[in-house]
């Protein structure tokens, strides 16, 4: 595991970030001050300034190691082998019949450890 000891961040990506954060901000409070107008155009309106704002949010330094981050992801995920759905049921029916068992184990185990106390304290339950 590498640790960066430098922290050098770009001047102009802080910009890039308060940009990002008015748009965003902007997006809300427009959306309040216009409730009188279509719901159409006030979606319309969101969508491209959220677009906008993630351009923007993209081209600083943690916006591309985001990306570049979740294009790794999606590589990895295509090379999963993803089960049938016949091993997915006798999965998912084995976990459920494990579930009932240990249910079953405590519920008895529970049982007894109330007896137990209850004839040492002399409090029948």
């Amino acid at each position: 595991m590498s640790e960066k000891t430098e922290n050098s961040s770009n001047p102009l990506d802080m910009l890039k970030w308060l940009i990002v954060i008015a748009l965003l901000g902007g997006v809300v409070v427009a959306n309040n001050m216009y409730e009188e107008m279509s719901v159409l155009y006030r979606a319309l309106g969101a969508v491209v300034a959220i677009v906008i704002a993630g351009f923007i949010a993209s081209t600083t330094e943690k916006g591309a190691a985001f990306l570049s981050f979740s294009k790794d992801a999606r590589i990895e995920v295509r090379k999963v082998i993803w089960p049938t759905r016949q091993e997915a049921t006798q999965t998912t029916l084995i976990v459920l019949a494990a579930t009932v068992v240990v249910a079953l184990l405590l519920w008895g185990l529970d049982g007894i450890i109330v007896r137990v106390v209850g004839f040492i304290t002399g409090i029948g339950v």
